[in-house]
């Protein structure tokens, strides 16, 4: 497709938008604050779309959140504080001053070069701490992911990945101890030592942990509701079953 349909097509979405907006009653109605929480949950279903692999969903997700972001400059254009086109602008603008190795004289070797002048540009910019780009609202696995990648920009870092193997075992072992003493908030404290420590070791062997666990999480999911199925087919329940019998299913689960 062209950029003459393309730019087409985004302004039929605007034109629609401007329609709905005025005359439906349930988009009337919505505001920044009803939408968030809309937007959030469209952002995980596009996260599932990309973790499944299936494009054409991943295309529909995208139109769904499209329109989200449409419909915050819409609602911004009423109040006259901002429309689409300021919000195109502002990125357009911030990729420009982000990204001088292409659009001014500076030169970079590779990748993690881009990265680390990305964060010296947003300390330039005002802000105090590079951790203040990481949202307060993340669930905890990712918000440990992300904080782990801005310090990285900075040079605070494991050299090697043996380094922070150990640091994962010598985590382990502090946690062992603090079961041994029964002392609950202890336990807590160091079990959530141990994941970050954990996630820092996924980032060195280049693996992604939130999308490692939801692909455990879906890879049980699948097991398990085979051993139901096997269940169902038994007319026995679940509850009735032994973990010797379930057991013969789960590992018939796991050949498949």
């Amino acid at each position: 497709m062209n950029r003459e349909n393309q730019l087409k097509a985004f302004e039929r979405l605007l034109n629609i938008m401007d329609e709905l907006r005025e005359q439906c009653p349930w988009d009337k109605k919505q505001t920044l604050q009803t939408l968030r929480h809309l937007t959030i949950e469209e952002t995980y279903e596009l996260g599932d779309a990309i973790l499944d692999n299936d494009l054409n969903e991943v295309k529909k997700e995208l139109g769904d959140l499209l329109l989200h972001i449409v419909f915050y400059a819409k609602i911004g254009s009423e109040t006259n504080d901002f429309d689409i086109a300021d919000v195109c602008n502002e990125i357009c603008d911030k990729l420009i001053h982000r990204h001088p190795h292409i659009y001014g004289d500076v030169k970079v070797e590779n990748e993690e070069e881009v990265k680390q002048n990305w964060e010296k540009l947003k300390l330039k910019e005002g802000k105090k701490s590079v951790l203040e780009g990481v949202p307060r609202s993340l669930p905890a696995l990712v918000k440990a992911s992300r904080i782990q990648d801005k310090v990285k920009g900075v040079g605070f870092d494991w050299e090697q990945p043996h380094q922070v193997w150990d640091k994962v075992q010598e985590e382990l072992q502090e946690l062992q101890e603090e079961v041994k003493s029964g002392n609950q908030d202890k336990i807590e404290d160091e079990f959530g030592d141990v994941l970050f420590s954990m996630i820092n070791y996924a980032r060195f062997l280049n693996v992604n942990p939130e999308d490692a666990l939801e692909r455990t999480n879906k890879k049980f999911i699948k097991r398990f509701q085979y051993l139901e199925s096997k269940a169902n087919e038994l007319g026995k329940p679940l509850m009735d079953m032994t973990l010797t019998e379930m057991d013969v299913f789960w590992n018939e689960a796991k050949k498949l």
